[in-house]
């Protein structure tokens, strides 16, 4: 995660949610200079990444994104072990799989996603095959939602962390590492540019980087998709490993974190709306998550809250360098979608290689697509 070829440099990062931080960590590690900017400040409260799971699931995400997602997933798995082995302030890290539940009606539902998943693991020897359970074998695994369950699915070495425990220690670790923070500063990355000083301009800000992304080929290139979770603690509730409910609507998952804290969420609606959470999610969210365990009727509700994902128009990730004769070099870095905790990892080594080389091997290898001023290389997970 360290190169000396970023020593004696300086770099500016606009943007400080999870890419931000995790690129101010790699180069000032690797002995450059770091400016941070963001609008907003170190709690993360405007960033995408605040309001998330955080699950790192390549297998279950396979049932309904890319190959190239998928890849850059698998990618990212060890390479998260290896980023918070590194950092000072513990955080939660949990790879123990995960389980898929269905009720009665949705038994045609959960064999077409069974059977997607067996399907996508014989064309990626990478992925650990699904395994089927019976009621024995739910209840060994997870005791608490064996009386409600008859069968799932178990898919190993899956896992999730802590998104909030994350964010907080990047932070830690960016004043350790005398990266100076801009909190609550709001800046164009073209005025950045006109600083000779920097070697180059990186802007991470998600949706708020909408402009820089449109032209008049593709103006709404970037938008977000309004996501809603709920925060409950339920200490009735010992449920081991996250959790998805297949639903008729959506899928409903259930992230278990510490101290009796469960995530649940989430939907997905196209829309930049950034109010409260409505009525019908909330209620749609609460009763999918007591059909799966009794203990949630007496949980307490900490937190419904609602953020929009940075989407481009094909719903994957994508870097672009541009070029321009007088002004720092510029790279953008958006559209990491849902999977902005699973796959951001991937997309760190990637740009890193990019700010070193001009170029990444490893994003033609994992299916990441880099435009190097309006020219695209096309990649193909290998």
């Amino acid at each position: 995660m360290t190169s000396a070829s970023f020593s004696n440099s300086k770099y500016a990062i606009v943007g400080g949610g999870l890419m931000g931080r995790l690129l101010a960590l790699a180069l000032a590690r690797g002995g450059a200079q770091v400016d941070l900017f963001d609008k907003g400040g170190p709690d993360g409260a405007h960033a995408a990444a605040r309001i998330a799971a955080a699950m790192l699931a390549p297998l279950a995400e396979s049932a309904i994104t890319e190959d190239s997602v998928v890849c850059m997933g698998l990618h990212s798995l060890p390479r998260w072990k290896e980023i918070i082995a590194s950092l000072t302030k513990p955080v939660y890290f949990q790879q123990d799989g995960t389980l898929i539940l269905w009720h009665r009606q949705d038994a045609s539902d959960a064999e077409r996603f069974a059977a997607h998943l067996e399907k996508n693991c014989r064309s990626n020897s990478d992925l650990s095959a699904p395994l089927r359970l019976n009621n024995e074998a739910l209840r060994e695994l997870e005791p608490g939602v064996a009386d409600r369950f008859n069968q799932g699915l178990y898919l190993p070495h899956e896992g999730q962390l802590d998104n909030r425990q994350l964010l907080d220690a990047l932070v830690d670790e960016l004043a350790v590492l005398q990266v100076q923070c801009h909190w609550h500063t709001e800046i164009d990355p073209q005025e950045l540019r006109k600083q000779t000083a920097y070697r180059a301009v990186i802007d991470c800000r998600g949706t708020g980087a909408k402009a820089s992304w449109s032209s008049s080929e593709t103006p709404n290139n970037l938008r977000g998709v309004r996501g809603e979770v709920v925060r409950l603690y339920a200490p009735e509730v010992k449920l081991r490993r996250p959790t998805r409910l297949i639903h008729p609507r959506y899928p409903i998952y259930i992230a278990p974190k510490e101290n009796d804290i469960y995530v649940v969420g989430a939907t997905e609606i196209e829309s930049d709306d950034l109010s409260e959470m409505s009525v019908r999610s909330a209620m749609e969210l609460l009763s999918a998550v007591y059909t799966v365990h009794s203990g949630f009727a007496e949980a307490r509700i900490l937190e419904m809250a609602t953020q929009c994902r940075p989407t481009l128009k094909n719903n994957l990730p994508e870097i672009r360098t541009i070029k321009d004769k007088g002004l720092v070099d510029l790279i953008m870095i958006n559209g990491l979608y849902r999977h902005g905790f699973m796959i951001s990892p991937a997309v760190l080594d990637c740009a890193l290689q990019v700010l070193e080389q001009g170029s990444s091997k490893t994003a033609l290898e994992l299916g990441l697509s880099i435009t190097h001023d309006n020219n695209r290389i096309e990649a193909v997970c290998a």
